[in-house]
């Protein structure tokens, strides 16, 4: 590595997620860590460099939900970075809905990823960490799709990202969105309770299906509106699996209308014509109450204007 343009970063703190639970934390480490040569990683396992709740762990371990991972400082190639642009920058920071002293919540656009990774030089994440200051240190709680919109958190330290890893698994965030579905919806509540298995295929790309063995996700579909070949659904989800609700509602012959993945095509390619450029499915609210001061908090995200557009379109359609 040319040490010219070699920068020297902090070690760091890392609690695991139940996205990345599962993963070997050699995998983990060769994705999370980019440019970084794979023979440097295997060697900081093999030193002990990398630590798993403060032990030393080897590379075939396998990463468990509320694992803290302390990466040590490494030195990388920033040659050929490249910065988030402020146009970036300035979008995130327009997003924000919320703000406290331990934590930040977004509105978060569609077509922009949570972070880089998988082709995408820059995401939500990075765009806060350049801007430096309390911003620098910031952290995913959860993650959406890169073309889901809506409520994203970030907390600001590890304590307060732990107490909110602890609360979402103990159900005591309430997540609700919004979606427009294929088809029309008879009755005024669905209840899915199909478990889910996350595959990764060949490309690296992540695929969840429904299955037996999997695991068990419950997903809530309450209509609100309903239109010619459509429908517009409140939905409220009591677990929070990956592509939970896109694999759900595609289960029950309603796919998320705009949704290239599970989504049907004709019907996608349908609403195209009509207007609808992207996937329609939003993360309306969150409930929770605030580790930092234990008041009950309720943060509501709008609904981007140009899915407002299209239902009013959808609406004039109607009549």
């Amino acid at each position: 590595m040319n040490q010219n343009h070699a920068k020297k970063t902090n070690s760091k703190q890392i609690v695991i997620s139940g996205d990345n639970a599962g993963q070997r934390i050699d995998n983990f480490l060769i994705r999370y860590l980019g440019k970084i040569p794979k023979s440097r990683v295997y060697q900081m396992l093999r030193k002990g460099e990398v630590r798993i709740n403060s032990g030393r762990i080897k590379q075939t371990y396998k990463l468990e939900e509320g694992d803290i991972l302390r990466v040590p400082p490494i030195y990388q190639d920033d040659s050929g970075l490249t910065i988030p642009s402020r146009a970036l920058q300035q979008k995130i920071t327009d997003s924000i809905i919320f703000e406290d002293e331990g934590m930040i919540i977004i509105n978060k656009p569609a077509g922009i990823v949570v972070h880089s990774g998988s082709g995408q030089t820059h995401g939500v994440i990075e765009a806060f960490r350049a801007m430096g200051g309390i911003y620098e240190k910031l952290e995913l709680v959860h993650r959406l799709d890169k073309d889901t919109s809506g409520c994203l958190m970030l907390a600001k330290n590890i304590p307060v990202l732990r107490q909110l890893h602890l609360a979402m698994n103990n159900g005591a965030i309430t997540k609700s969105y919004c979606a427009l579905i294929a088809g029309r919806m008879s009755g005024k509540e669905i209840t899915v309770n199909t478990a889910l298995r996350k595959d990764t295929v060949s490309s690296g790309e992540r695929m969840v299906t429904t299955d037996e063995n999997g695991k068990e996700a419950v997903t809530i579909f309450m209509r609100d509106r309903v239109f010619p070949s459509a429908t517009l659904v409140k939905i409220k989800l009591i677990t929070g699996r990956t592509h939970q609700i896109r694999v759900h509602s595609a289960s029950i012959e309603h796919p998320v209308i705009g949704d290239l993945k599970y989504g049907d095509r004709l019907i996608n390619q349908e609403y195209k014509k009509l207007g609808l450029r992207r996937m329609f499915l939003h993360a309306r609210t969150l409930k929770f109450t605030s580790p930092v001061n234990q008041q009950k908090v309720t943060i509501e995200a709008p609904l981007e204007q140009d899915l407002v557009q299209f239902l009013e379109k959808l609406t004039d359609k109607k009549r």
